[in-house]
C-alpha cells in the first residue's frame, strides 16, 4: 500500500512540476509577440509565435514586473548549446537551460517545422504546417494540452493571421468597420473586454487603452497587453 502511495505522490509531483504555458504577450494592444513557459526551476522561457527562442530568465519582483512589462531577470545558471550535430540545423541552438532540455524539429521534418522548438522539458509543442491556410502556417498549434487557433485569410482584414483562441478562451479584435485608430486592436479575451480611445478623442489619445486589464489571468495563463 505504501509503495502505491509513494508512486501516486511522485506522479502528482511530476505533473505539478511539469513545464506550463505562463504568459501570452501582446504589443501595441494588438500584435501577438510571444508565448512564455515556466520550468520546474521557475525559469521563464520566451518563444516567438513561430517557435524560436527569444530569451529566458526569471520574473522580476512584483514592483518591477508591472512597471517593466515583459522584462526578465537574467538567468546566470548553466546553459548548454547543440554543437557538431549530424543534423546541422541544430548547431548553435539552446540545448538546455538549467535542468530543462530543449529539442527541435530536424531537417527531415515538414518544411514548416524545421528548426522550431519541439519540446521544452516534458512539454511537447506542435505547429500548423504548409497544409493549412497560408496565414497560420508555421505558428504554434499546441503546447501540451493548450491549443491555439488563428484568424485565416478569409477573415476581416484587420485581424487576419492574429491569435483567435487559447484553449477555450476566444480572442476578438476591432474590425475595418470600426474607427481607424482602433482597427486590429484587442476587443476581448474570453469574457473580458477592451476599449480604446478613438480618433475622435483628444489629440494624442487615439489608440490608447481606455479600459481593460493589462494583466489578465485566465486558468493559470497571464495575458499581458501593452
Amino acid at each position: 500500500m505504501k509503495k502505491y502511495l509513494v508512486l501516486l505522490l511522485l506522479a502528482v509531483a511530476s505533473i505539478s512540476n511539469a513545464q506550463n504555458l505562463k504568459y501570452v504577450a501582446f504589443t501595441n494592444g494588438s500584435d501577438l509577440s510571444s508565448f512564455s513557459f515556466i520550468t520546474d526551476q521557475k525559469i521563464i522561457i520566451k518563444i516567438s509565435p513561430t517557435g524560436n527562442i527569444i530569451e529566458w530568465g526569471y520574473d522580476l519582483e512584483p514592483g518591477r514586473f508591472y512597471s517593466q512589462p515583459g522584462r526578465l531577470q537574467p538567468y546566470l545558471g548553466r546553459v548548454e548549446y547543440y554543437e557538431k550535430q549530424f543534423d546541422s540545423i541544430l548547431n548553435g541552438k539552446v540545448k538546455s537551460i538549467g535542468t530543462t532540455s530543449i529539442f527541435y524539429y530536424g531537417s527531415s521534418e515538414n518544411e514548416s517545422l524545421v528548426g522550431k522548438v519541439k519540446s521544452i522539458g516534458t512539454l511537447w509543442i506542435d505547429y500548423y504546417t504548409n497544409f493549412e491556410n497560408e496565414l497560420v502556417e508555421g505558428k504554434l498549434k499546441s503546447a501540451g494540452q493548450k491549443t491555439f487557433t488563428y484568424y485565416t485569410s478569409f477573415e476581416n482584414e484587420s485581424y487576419r493571421g492574429k491569435l483567435k483562441s487559447v484553449a477555450q478562451h476566444q480572442v476578438t479584435y476591432y474590425s475595418t468597420f470600426d474607427d481607424k485608430a482602433i482597427r486590429g486592436k484587442l476587443k476581448s479575451i474570453g469574457p473580458h473586454n477592451y476599449t480604446w480611445y478613438t480618433s475622435m478623442d483628444r489629440q494624442g489619445y487615439g489608440g490608447g487603452l481606455k479600459s481593460g486589464n493589462q494583466y489578465l489571468l485566465l486558468e493559470g495563463v497571464t495575458f499581458t497587453i501593452w
